[in-house]
């Protein structure tokens, strides 16, 4: 499967790390400077700083709400700036809380009412870390003049046990891709060309972390099959199963990601499992 980035974010499998309600009551100072049009300042134990430049008002968006947001970033370094979504005249707008922009802008949008204009000063490690990313150099501290225009409810997380294979005998193919039948459904199956809808939760063979799941996001992936839009254990797996049924895919590391694996997400020759439900095909 494709793991996608979006602007100014890092993958799917990353969140907040720490609560906003939180980091405002332990590290709020009020009125810092008023010459420099900073009115509160927000020291998060995370290493973030958010300076409040004009108070919003209203509630703070949630995980899961869609926000809204304009934006200028530059480097704390020199102050050059690297992006604008004032120079392209859109704001952007993203799911909060699920892992689709840097950690640093999950937490310190949290923290705004709507309206609200803010200065993010944020730590490398809240940022791209050791790794460059387009005009940012590696661990590189970024400063983003923000404001929150606007947000609305998104699809909220699923709760979803991890699906257990106790007693069940798998198939095996020919490619050596593993499937176990969890609970069958009735509707019609996976043929190539039609769009299969699956919700999905994918950990390692080896230890059973997790590393992405459209369960936490509230959303189901859409997949059109024989497209190669996934990766070729996908591309059978799902071949074989039908509207409403659960199942766990064992897919070995050269129907999944290879050799090289995908970097910061799944390491080389990796074994994988995905617990797949099947919700619509069309």
């Amino acid at each position: 499967m494709k793991l996608v980035s979006a602007i100014a974010a890092i993958s799917l499998m990353f969140s907040a790390c720490s609560s906003a309600q939180e980091n405002k009551e332990e590290g709020t100072e009020m009125n810092q400077d008023a010459a420099s049009g900073v009115v509160e300042v927000i020291n998060s134990p995370s290493g973030l700083v958010v300076e409040i430049l004009k108070q919003g008002e209203g509630d703070k968006p949630q995980t899961g709400d869609i926000v809204k947001v304009h934006y200028t970033g530059t480097l704390k370094a020199n102050g050059e700036k690297f992006d604008s979504s004032l120079d392209r005249g859109e704001p952007i707008e993203f799911p909060l809380g699920i892992g689709k922009v840097i950690l640093g802008w999950e937490e310190g949008i949290g923290l705004l009412n709507r309206g609200t204009k803010a200065r993010l000063i944020i730590p490398s490690a809240l940022g791209y870390g050791s790794r460059a990313a387009g005009p940012i150099p590696a661990n590189s501290d970024l400063v983003f003049e923000v404001e929150l225009i606007d947000f609305k409810p998104g699809p909220r997380p699923i709760a979803h046990e991890v699906f257990s294979t106790e007693g069940l005998k798998p198939t095996t193919t020919g490619t050596g891709l593993q499937y176990y039948i969890i609970e069958k459904g009735s509707g019609p199956k996976a043929e190539n060309g039609k769009t299969v809808t699956v919700h999905y939760h994918g950990y390692f063979k080896d230890g059973g972390q997790k590393f992405d799941s459209s369960y936490e996001r509230g959303e189901p992936f859409p997949v059109q099959l024989g497209a190669r839009q996934v990766i070729p254990g996908w591309e059978e797996g799902l071949s074989y199963l039908g509207v409403g049924d659960k199942a766990v895919l064992v897919i070995p590391y050269n129907l999944a990601y290879g050799e090289q694996g995908y970097p910061g997400v799944i390491p080389p020759k990796a074994d994988l499992m995905f617990d797949i439900e099947v919700i619509d095909i069309h």
